[in-house]
């Protein structure tokens, strides 16, 4: 007998539904998995913020990221894939512990792929988290 897969849409905030995404998608049948949309350094309401600072971009996009686990009864250990998408490696390497930090205090060292990238969904951003995670 298979397990019947429930999609559910998780958004803490609204600004991405007339863009056609949500901010996670969980999904649940045997176990539950939420596929969160990149998160950057973006506002409540959808203004990208803290410009030419990745530091401080790095650490507002994992906090949106946060938001999103958070809303599905989740938080960051039960983060198992983690996608970083920036546009400049170098610069992000020299923030990493911003990330590192966060991830090792929660005590989770998920799988994760860095990618340099040309540019992100706004000229301003230079970086952007995709999370996979599990309950």
């Amino acid at each position: 007998m298979t397990a019947e897969v429930v999609r559910t849409a998780v958004n803490p905030v609204t600004w991405s539904l007339p863009l056609g995404f949500n901010q996670g998608e969980s999904v649940s049948g045997h176990t539950r998995t939420l596929y969160c949309s990149g998160q950057a350094a973006m506002s409540a309401d959808g203004k990208p913020l803290h410009e030419g600072d990745m530091a401080a971009q790095t650490a507002l996009s994992l906090h949106n990221l946060e938001a999103v686990l958070a809303e599905a009864g989740m938080d960051l250990t039960h983060l198992v894939r983690l996608n970083v998408y920036t546009t400049d490696v170098d610069l992000f390497f020299e923030h990493y512990d911003v990330l590192a930090s966060r991830l090792g205090a929660a005590g989770v060292a998920p799988a994760t792929t860095l990618l340099g990238v040309s540019r992100l969904a706004l000229p301003a951003q230079l970086v952007e988290l995709e999370g996979t995670a599990v309950a």
